[in-house]
């Protein structure tokens, strides 16, 4: 283990949405780390199990699973408790579930607005202030998974952009709050993963044009920037770090 390694080494992170696509490399990134992993799952319990086997296949007895559904207003003490129960501590939250679709002005429902909301802004409020008397403990912190169009929006989807352009100003304010044991930053992805609903290939190219290195980035490119605010970033709170190849300069 390295000596950056082993700075994280026995700690813990609670990684919402972890099961899959960039929860699930950030989970293997901190894990490499060092650090012990609670991957929380909606429904995803197949990938969650997968993935928890792999990590405790290279460190035996280093990853668990907690279910959730983020919609649910009485499970968010809940998710914490079970994580803390694991290991006896918790040292960082990562909030990265999150809900992405399309409100077009005009067909927007309130199920439509409370799912996005909920899963964008009101579950990392309410799992933030859950896990801060844990996180006081060992002067933890709090990664939030916020969007470049969170400052610029985004057509077609004015509920998304609303609810992260929330979650940056509480990313902000946590910040200011729970100073100074306890930092908050985010991560403002840009083109890392396109959509698991269908996009076409003139909208991938036309995003991909407008970014400076000219491609896609990959998710261990969002996690190694988690690790950096995790390990590395000891004076850095209150901020948005983008991830986006340059995009945000030409949006």
């Amino acid at each position: 283990m390295t000596d950056s390694n082993a700075e994280l080494a026995g700690k813990a992170a609670l990684i919402t949405g972890g099961a899959k696509r960039i929860g699930a490399e950030t989970a293997r990134t901190l894990h490499a780390a060092g650090m012990n992993i609670i991957i929380h799952y909606r429904s995803s319990r197949q990938e969650a199990d997968e993935l928890c086997y792999e990590l405790d296949q290279l460190r035996e007895n280093s990853a668990a699973v907690v279910q959730g559904d983020l919609d649910d207003d009485h499970v968010y003490g809940r998710i914490i408790e079970d994580a803390v129960e694991v290991w006896g501590r918790l040292d960082v939250l990562v909030n990265n579930a999150s809900s992405f679709f399309p409100t077009p002005v005009g067909s927007i429902t309130l199920d439509q607005w409370h799912n996005l909301v909920n899963s964008n802004l009101k579950a990392p409020l309410f799992l933030s202030q859950a896990a801060v008397p844990f996180l006081k403990e060992n002067n933890g912190c709090i990664i939030n998974m916020v969007d470049i169009h969170a400052f610029r929006p985004m057509r077609k989807h004015p509920v998304y952009c609303a609810a992260k352009a929330g979650l940056a100003m509480l990313t902000q304010s946590l910040a200011k709050e729970l100073g100074p044991e306890i930092r908050v930053n985010g991560i403002g992805p840009g083109a890392i993963l396109w959509p698991e609903n269908d996009m076409d290939e003139s909208t991938k190219q036309y995003i991909i044009e407008r970014t400076a290195l000219k491609r896609h980035g990959e998710p261990r490119d969002i996690a190694k920037a988690i690790l950096f605010l995790v390990r590395d970033a000891a004076y850095i709170t209150g901020h948005i770090v983008p991830v986006d190849g340059g995009r945000s300069l030409n949006i």
